[in-house]
């Protein structure tokens, strides 16, 4: 595919089957009463400069933004009626708050935009000011977009222009210095995103002083920043980098911006080289991301794999996506969903992990970070409000267009209408039960017979492929690329497709050496202890050269499948996202008999060995 950009051309969807029961879930039971049930998230900003000062953690601010991110993302899904009345008024709240200057934040006056504050943690220290800046402009100009609400537009505007006066020019007092880097020079994308929006030239040329400040140093020339730039055209891993910590990569999506705002092929290479990077040696079995909140260069270190951390992957790799056209980054975006991203969700959709491990239980963040819990917000952690965002995150890649074309990357039962760019409307609808299986049926109805390509995506996982139109099969299929199709179409046109879900799987090593991931099509086959009579410390040893499935029904999971192990004894498996919701332990990694090592290479980020059936 050529490197012109995706977007989502005025996307509609509709999802259903379990994807649109998670969003249902998470609207009705977080959503829409986060807000009330902690008035805090509003009030920390209301009373700012009230004694006694209320004790919070370094990045308190960012909790509004986070909240209106992942509710707006989710809305553009399901149109919930009630969820906009939620979001209209919690914006209008929420802009009632920002001071004349524009500042909206949570901490006295004496110390905007300073870098530490008194009452961070009882005894002072620093705060992540300019990052909750940040969360907060990006919802709002996701609010401004799908609402056209103009005072949101105005909020974001206003925040940027404090910025502008407070730092732009070499004269002013630099980000950089505000400590924190990682997080307060995120600034920088959202930066970025409002020059697209409005042109205003002072927010490009911020936005190139922070990536300066990316390589800026103190008075003995220790780097102060992650130096992304220069450190990824190197050749440099990000774990090697100097902050190789999750939150690095929301500046670095300022990068994303740049290459389609100034066309200078260094940014793109950047952004690919860090995000090989990861794929390769930090983004885990599951499609989560990080380990103890940072990239370890080891997919198989067992540190926490934070929500927070998986979000940003996500919204990283559909930069990627757009910029690349390559369909293994489509195909990365789905591991992450079906696994991680539904599994760091209750069934419920009341709470999200903090940690969703590789191995081990699910917790309520609420549990594992109450630490950040505060009078008035009981229920307001990082991960809380931003976990709901990586279901929101599928509305940015689900369908997309070239211009001209329309590029398939989601499967599952879904109701789609794209706008080309010669004004014809798209109609997809996909009758399918996917990922339990592999068939999709897919009508294509254009509001007018048009002639256009639809580029469907073929997982880098379906080894044998099939594709018919209209009942005649296509030719050129292959794994790992997307399938074009040029035609003439018209309503009544069907797609069919069938993937291979043939088992494969990813053998271990280091701390996971000799036990291999398990996976059918997208999604990694788990134990569970409810399933099993076996408990967790004596699952059998699977024969990787002879192991044999077969598909079952289990209510509550996307998939399940009973496998023999070694021995004869019976396993049932199920979708990793499914495993451990009833608090019982579950185990990703299985010990395993046999089996090849495949490495890891673009076309098989997986490292997929094949079990012949």
């Amino acid at each position: 595919m050529t490197t012109r950009e995706l977007s989502t051309g005025s996307l509609r969807c509709t999802l259903g089957g379990p994807m649109g029961d998670y969003m249902r879930a998470v609207t009705q039971q977080w959503l829409l009463v986060a807000p009330r049930a902690n008035p805090a998230m509003l009030d920390m900003f209301r009373d700012r400069d009230r004694r006694p000062h209320r004790n919070m953690v370094p990045w308190a601010g960012e909790f509004a933004g986070k909240y209106l991110t992942s509710a707006v993302q989710l809305l553009r899904l399901t149109e919930d009626a009630n969820l906009r009345t939620c979001v209209e008024e919690f914006v209008a709240d929420l802009l009632a708050c920002q001071a004349e200057d524009g500042y909206l934040g949570p901490w006295p006056a004496r110390y905007r935009l300073r870098g530490t504050a008194p009452n961070v943690g009882g005894n002072g220290g620093p705060t992540w000011d300019a990052w909750g800046h940040y969360h907060i402009a990006l919802g709002l100009l996701l609010w401004n977009e799908y609402s056209g609400d103009g005072a949101a537009l105005r909020g974001a505007e206003r925040i940027a222009d404090l910025f502008c006066k407070k730092f732009l020019g070499r004269k002013r007092p630099r980000l950089v210095d505000t400590g924190s880097t990682e997080m307060n020079l995120a600034m920088a994308h959202a930066l970025c995103l409002l020059y697209r929006r409005n042109g205003a030239r002072r927010y490009l040329e911020l936005t190139l002083q922070i990536v300066e400040e990316f390589a800026a140093t103190d008075g003995e020339g220790n780097l102060l920043a992650g130096d992304y730039v220069n450190q990824a055209l190197r050749g440099v891993d990000f774990f090697q980098t100097p902050k190789p910590r999750w939150e690095s990569l929301h500046p670095i999506m300022a990068l994303a911006e740049l290459y389609w705002i100034t066309g200078e092929e260094h940014y793109r290479r950047v952004c690919e080289q860090i995000w090989w990077s990861i794929a390769r040696l930090d983004r885990h079995n599951n499609g989560g991301f990080s380990s103890g909140e940072q990239a370890q260069g080891n997919p198989y270190h067992q540190g926490a794999i934070e929500t927070c951390c998986t979000i940003a992957w996500m919204a990283f790799s559909i930069e990627v996506l757009k910029m690349t056209g390559d369909s293994v980054v489509a195909d990365e975006l789905e591991l992450s969903l079906l696994n991680s991203g539904l599994g760091l969700h209750s069934p419920s959709g009341r709470w999200v992990t903090y940690n969703t491990p590789m191995d081990g239980v699910r917790r309520a963040s609420a549990h594992d970070i109450v630490f950040q819990a505060r009078e008035g917000s009981p229920e307001l952690n990082c991960c809380s409000v931003n976990g709901p965002r990586g279901l929101g995150l599928l509305g940015d890649w689900a369908l997309l267009s070239d211009g001209e074309n329309a590029v398939l990357n989601w499967y599952g039962p879904a109701a789609m209408e794209i706008v080309l760019r010669c004004g014809v409307k798209v109609h997809l609808r996909q009758e399918t039960d996917y990922p339990h299986s592999g068939r999709i049926r897919l009508h294509v109805a254009p509001r007018r017979a048009h002639a256009f390509a639809l580029k469907l995506r073929v997982p880098h996982w379906s080894a044998r492929t099939r594709v018919r139109i209209n009942g005649t099969s296509m030719r050129g299929v292959i794994a790992g690329e997307y399938l074009t199709i040029e035609r003439r179409w018209k309503e009544g046109d069907c797609v069919e497709i069938d993937l291979d879900m043939s088992l494969h799987y990813w053998l271990g090593q280091r701390e996971c050496r000799g036990k291999a991931s398990l996976y059918r099509g997208p999604v990694l086959l788990t134990y569970d202890r409810r399933f099993n009579e076996i408990d967790p410390q004596h699952i059998p040893a699977l024969d990787m050269d002879g192991v044999r499935m077969r598909l079952k029904r289990v209510a509550g999971v996307l998939v399940a499948v009973n496998v023999k192990a070694a021995d004869g004894r019976a396993l049932t498996l199920c979708d990793f996202a499914s495993a451990g919701a009833g608090g019982a332990p579950y185990r990703s990694w299985l010990k395993v008999r046999g089996g090849r090592s495949t490495p890891f290479s673009p076309r098989t980020p997986l490292r997929s060995g094949r079990i012949s059936s």
